[in-house]
């Protein structure tokens, strides 16, 4: 499974939920947009630290940013942006499990569902 951002966030603001998912998976993803968003949300070099620790030590492996993922989050943009306002970022996100063949792990439904080739597991913190 494919990690979101927010399912990050909701496990280091004490979700069981989140945590459960992420210790309940045995590979364990996360796309190079999502690694970006959680060290950009650092405060300081402790907290990057702490989430390059937790990455490492839940084993997840970040996917990278290739043209395949480049093509698919363009087309998601051009379709979803005005209909249901997805950004860039999630675009990304999408592409790279879609183009991966993994469900997206997210607890922001309305961002994803209107793709219809991703697979979703939806996080309820």
């Amino acid at each position: 499974m494919i990690f979101d951002t927010d399912v990050f966030i909701w496990a280091q603001r004490g979700s069981s939920a989140a945590a459960r998912l992420i210790e309940g998976d045995e590979e364990r993803f996360l796309s190079i947009q999502t690694y970006m968003e959680l060290l950009q949300g650092a405060r300081d070099k402790k907290q990057h630290d702490c989430v390059k620790g937790f990455l490492k030590g839940f084993e997840f492996r970040t996917l990278p940013f290739t043209e395949n993922i480049g093509h698919r989050a363009a087309v998601y943009v051009e379709e979803y942006s005005i209909s249901h306002g997805l950004r860039a970022s999630d675009a990304i996100v999408a592409a790279t499990a879609a183009e991966n063949d993994l469900v997206l792990c997210t607890s922001n439904a309305k961002h994803f569902r209107p793709i219809r080739d991703l697979g979703l597991k939806i996080l309820k913190p």
